[in-house]
């Protein structure tokens, strides 16, 4: 339900538009104003499990995200709305870490691999069926109205989960250890100023924005007072917000991290430039645009699953070879989905490729997330997976913003959405090749973190 609110809002920009008769730079910021928000408390919501209890920070985030979409759905105004997705997303960010965070309390060795398996699977279908879920509800709805239906829907799920999450979910864990319950607020502090000063900038380019550009020279400024801060803390036996020799001394981690962010630079910005160049560009329905990004959807749920068994056996190869595979499907598709436009083949020529690539992306985020975490101590599992999704959620705003800018300046200069389409896949390639050329590193580099411990 938090990553699909990331995606969901694609498919639904003109019917907001239309129903709130506002600009397209201020729904823009319903878009980015939730992965900024989100950005922003992931490490800081993962650590507050690690001290209070996944349990109750469970709780705690999944009602913020209920009654912010409660009112996001019955915003009467644009204002209302953009700071609805606010709330909404800093609920999310108290919420997300708190899963990554419960695996590495209650799995180890092959049995942690299965449970991050279903995990990437939920982050892959997620984020890819968001636009086919959002084009049902405009379709079912209409088009002025509909887009509410797209934040309401999470007000009965969210109830239920809420049951599930006091029946299902453990308080505390034994092998937690006695709660730690300092918390570093300076250190919050300065890496919440480090990602706004970062994502800020990114978000307001998508809203045709350029002043905030002057914010990037805070990040290094900020960056080096948080790291030497949280070794301030270290060396005086204090609670950091996150242990920063993990960085240095833990096999993976810093790879995990850097592999998890390049490749959700490279892979979110996909979906949002083909649901405008079906849109847009071909003239198709939310919904023909969403099912056609459902091969994708499809290829992540086989693969996800299976990758979580193998890793324990493959390691970091797995990452490889499943890059290598979602690469050559977005070539294909640069390839044959312009060319094949008014074909009535065309669906099988965006179809196929597709599918290649959910296969690989499915195979890559799982592995990915087990190979990162899998040595982390569990006092700080939920701080370490809470950076690892700030690194996701970073790229995948920073990719968004780039793909889609490649897309918007291409069509502007050649007045053709195919033509535009195979110049943005031509940036989403590079990123990913970055992620590839980074897992090569981590598997010949780091041959300790190559496999999981099998016998746990």
């Amino acid at each position: 339900m938090v990553l699909l609110d990331v995606t969901i809002v694609n498919v639904a920009i003109p019917s907001m538009r239309t129903g709130l008769d506002t600009s397209a730079g201020a729904i823009q910021w319903v878009v980015s104003g939730y992965a900024l928000a989100l950005g922003l408390v992931l490490v800081m919501g993962g650590r507050l499990g690690d001290a209070y209890g996944r349990r109750r920070m469970m709780s705690l985030g999944l009602i913020g995200f209920v009654l912010a979409s409660a009112t996001a759905g019955l915003a009467p105004h644009v204002v209302v709305l953009v700071a609805a997705r606010l709330v909404q997303g800093f609920a999310a960010g108290l919420l997300t870490p708190q899963s990554s965070g419960l695996i590495q309390s209650l799995f180890s060795g092959r049995e942690r691999g299965i449970a991050f398996g279903l995990f990437g699977l939920t982050v892959s279908i997620s984020s890819a069926i968001g636009p086919i879920a959002g084009g049902l509800l405009i379709a079912a709805f209409g088009e002025e109205n509909g887009w509410r239906w797209i934040f309401l829907v999470n007000v009965p799920i969210g109830a239920v989960l809420l049951v599930a999450i006091a029946r299902l979910v453990p308080g505390r864990v034994d092998d937690d250890g006695p709660p730690d319950t300092r918390l570093d607020v300076r250190g919050a502090l300065l890496l919440g100023g480090t990602v706004l000063a970062l994502l800020y900038p990114v978000v307001s380019i998508e809203t045709g924005q350029r002043w905030p550009l002057v914010l990037l020279v805070l990040v290094p400024v900020l960056g080096v007072a948080f790291v030497r801060h949280e070794r301030a803390v270290v060396a005086d036996d204090g609670a950091p917000l996150l242990d920063l020799s993990l960085l240095r001394t833990t096999p993976g981690y810093a790879s995990g991290i850097i592999i998890g962010s390049l490749y959700f630079t490279g892979f979110t910005g996909i979906f949002l430039v083909l649901s405008v160049y079906f849109q847009d560009g071909l003239g198709y329905s939310p919904l023909h645009a969403g099912l056609l990004l459902t091969p994708f959807a499809v290829g992540s749920a086989v693969a996800s699953p299976l990758a979580g068994r193998l890793v324990s056996k493959v390691g970091r190869p797995l990452t490889v070879g499943s890059l290598a595979v979602m690469i050559s499907g977005i070539v294909v598709l640069a390839v044959l989905g312009p060319a094949s436009e008014g074909s009535p083949w065309m669906w099988l020529l965006v179809a196929a490729p597709l599918l290649v690539a959910g296969l690989g992306g499915g195979a890559t985020v799982s592995p990915n997330i087990t190979l990162s975490l899998d040595e982390v101590p569990t006092r700080m599992g939920g701080a370490a997976g809470g950076a690892l999704q700030t690194g996701q959620r970073i790229g995948a705003a920073i990719g968004a913003a780039v793909i889609m800018t490649a897309y918007q300046v291409a069509v502007s200069r050649v007045s053709d959405p195919g033509s535009a389409l195979r110049w943005a896949l031509a940036v989403s390639l590079v990123l990913l090749t970055s992620a590839l050329a980074a897992a090569v590193w981590s598997w010949r580099h780091e041959p300790d973190a190559r496999k999981l411990d099998d016998s746990d």
